[in-house]
């Protein structure tokens, strides 16, 4: 009997809307220690992911200096009002922003090795599971590792 995504997956799946800020899903993430949230409709199908690394990205000091750029630019020389600043310096974004849309998900009767190969061959660290294109779990790599765990040598 091969193990599947159902015997592996986390359920029920924490998500979040396509209109859930930026400073939101930060604190979900935090508090439920997890990397990243499936963006769900309100139909519970899978719109995107918002991963740490999507919330991170404005950090990214390529990204700091062109806004840099532009206010400079805005500015032209002229001191720019701090409540002006502070406003653009705000995160405005949603789930929706900043979401990567092609999501690879895995429905529940796909198997640990095909799970595994879909990770490894797309670079990624999670699958949703869908069942009639509705989000119903979640198989991440350490649920992966876990289960190979239990049992040695199932992959090969």
């Amino acid at each position: 009997m091969s193990i599947t995504a159902a015997d592996i997956m986390t359920s029920p799946v924490i998500a979040v809307s396509p209109q859930t800020s930026m400073a939101e899903i930060a604190a979900l993430l935090a508090s439920k220690h997890i990397s990243a949230v499936p963006v769900c409709n309100s139909d519970s199908s899978l719109a995107g992911v918002v991963s740490e690394g999507d919330i991170l990205k404005p950090f990214r000091e390529s990204v700091r200096a062109r806004r840099d750029w532009w206010l400079g630019v805005i500015a032209e020389g002229e001191n720019l009002p701090q409540d002006f600043l502070d406003y653009i310096r705000q995160d405005t974004r949603t789930a929706a922003d900043v979401m990567v849309a092609h999501v690879i998900a895995v429905e529940p009767e796909t198997t640990l090795p095909e799970i595994a190969e879909l990770m490894v061959k797309h670079r990624i660290k999670r699958v949703p599971v869908l069942r009639d294109g509705r989000v119903i779990g979640i198989v991440s790599r350490s649920d992966l590792v876990a289960a190979i765990s239990r049992a040695p040598g199932m992959l090969v």
